[in-house]
C-alpha cells in the first residue's frame, strides 16, 4: 500500500496554532500516518507533541534530504494534501513551500478574515477526518508568472497567488510610472505604485485599493493603481491571456520595490519593467463546503443581508470545483512560464 504524506503547516510561533498543530499530528498519527512538518517548525512540534514521529518536506533544492532528521524528506511532488492552520499569510506561506507540485491546501482559519481558509478551529477534526478519507473538492486558482526587466533583460522572475505590487521605496518621493497592456502603452501618471493582481487577491490588497471584487471562476487579471496622481487612474480588468507591465520611469530618480503576496520581495532599480500574466501553474485549494462565492462574501466580510426576499430555495450556481481522490503527480511550471511571457510580452515589453 502506497504510503500517504500529508504536510501540516502552522505557525509555530504562536500557540494557538502550535496546539491546533499538535491535534491534527496527533489525529493523524492515530490514523497511522505520520505526519509531514517543515524543515523550520520540525523542532517546535517535536518538543510540543513529546517527542511524536514527524517526517520533514525536502527543500525543494535539495530533493531527499532531510535537514537532519533521521528518514529522509518527502519530496513536493509525494505531498497528498496540505492542512494549513492559520490565516491567509499562512496560506500563501504553505502555498509557497509546495510550489510546483499538486497537493491542495486546505486551510483552517485561525486568523481575522481568512478568505482562503475553508474550516474554522472548532471543526478541526472533521477536517483531517475528511481528509483522511478524501472526502473534499478542489478548485485551481489562477497565479501569476512575475517577471523583472532592465534593458531587456530578465534579472528576476518569480510568482504570486494574490498579487504583484510595484510600490515607492521611500515614503516622501512618489514613483513616476508608465503602465501597459499586452504590450502596448497605456498611460503614465505619478503614484505610490500599482498592484497586479489574480481573481483571488481581488479582496486582498487590490480591494484594499479601491480594485473590483472579481469571483475567483472568473479568469481574468487587474491592475488597480495606488494613490494615483491623475484624472485618469482607474482599476483595469482584462482577459487571462493578457500580459500587464508596469515601467518605473528615470525621470525623478526615484527607486521602487516589488512586492509578490507580501512575502517577496525585489529591489526595483529606475527603468525597471515588471510584467505579470498568467502563469501555467495554479494553487489548487480543498473545499470541504462547495457552494457560492456570493456567500463566502457575505460570511466573511459579516455583509448586511437581512430583509432579502429573493428565492432562498433555488439551486446554487456550479462553482467549477472538481472532485478529487487522490492527488496527482506533481508538475514544475517554471519553464512553461518563462516561455509563455516571453512569448506574450513580445519585443515591446
Amino acid at each position: 500500500m502506497t504510503e500517504r504524506h500529508i504536510l501540516v503547516v502552522a505557525h509555530t510561533g504562536r500557540d494557538e496554532s502550535l496546539e491546533a498543530a499538535v491535534t491534527v499530528c496527533r489525529l493523524l498519527g492515530d490514523a497511522g500516518l505520520t505526519p509531514v512538518v517543515a524543515a523550520d517548525s520540525v523542532d517546535d512540534l517535536r518538543e510540543a507533541t513529546g517527542g511524536a514521529e514527524l517526517r520533514v518536506l525536502a527543500d525543494a533544492g535539495q530533493p531527499g534530504e532531510s535537514g537532519g532528521d533521521a528518514a529522509p524528506g518527502v519530496a513536493v511532488g509525494d505531498i497528498e494534501l496540505v492542512i494549513v492552520l492559520g490565516g491567509d499569510g499562512t496560506i500563501l506561506r504553505a502555498a509557497e513551500l509546495v510550489r510546483g507540485g499538486s497537493a491542495p491546501l486546505l486551510g483552517v482559519n485561525l486568523g481575522h478574515v481568512g478568505f482562503l481558509a475553508e474550516s474554522e478551529r472548532d471543526s478541526l477534526a472533521e477536517a483531517v477526518a475528511r481528509v483522511l478519507s478524501r472526502d473534499y473538492l478542489v478548485e485551481e486558482r489562477m497565479t501569476l508568472s512575475v517577471r523583472v526587466k532592465v534593458d531587456g533583460e530578465v534579472i528576476w522572475q518569480t510568482w504570486a497567488l494574490n498579487e504583484a505590487t510595484v510600490e515607492k521605496a521611500s515614503r516622501e518621493r512618489m514613483l513616476d510610472l508608465a503602465v501597459a497592456v499586452d504590450g502596448r502603452p497605456l498611460t503614465s501618471f505619478g503614484a505610490d505604485g500599482v498592484v497586479m493582481a489574480t481573481p483571488t487577491g481581488s479582496t486582498a490588497y487590490a480591494f484594499s485599493a479601491g480594485g473590483p471584487v472579481v469571483w475567483p471562476s472568473l479568469d481574468a487579471l487587474l491592475m488597480v493603481p495606488l494613490s494615483a496622481h491623475a484624472l485618469f487612474a482607474r482599476p483595469l480588468v482584462v482577459g487571462p491571456n493578457s500580459s500587464l507591465a508596469v515601467d518605473v520611469l528615470d525621470r525623478t530618480g526615484a527607486t521602487g520595490v516589488l512586492w509578490c503576496d507580501g512575502r517577496r520581495a525585489f529591489d526595483l532599480p529606475a527603468g525597471a519593467r515588471v510584467v505579470a500574466r498568467r502563469s501555467s501553474t495554479p494553487v489548487r485549494l480543498a473545499r470541504l463546503h462547495p457552494g457560492p462565492f456570493t456567500d463566502r462574501l457575505v460570511h466573511k466580510f459579516a455583509l448586511p443581508v437581512h430583509g432579502w426576499r429573493g428565492g432562498a430555495d433555488a439551486e446554487p450556481p456550479a462553482t467549477g470545483a472538481i472532485t478529487v481522490l487522490r492527488a496527482s503527480a506533481g508538475v514544475s511550471g517554471a519553464d512553461e512560464d518563462a516561455a509563455a511571457s516571453e512569448s506574450a510580452e513580445g519585443g515591446a515589453s
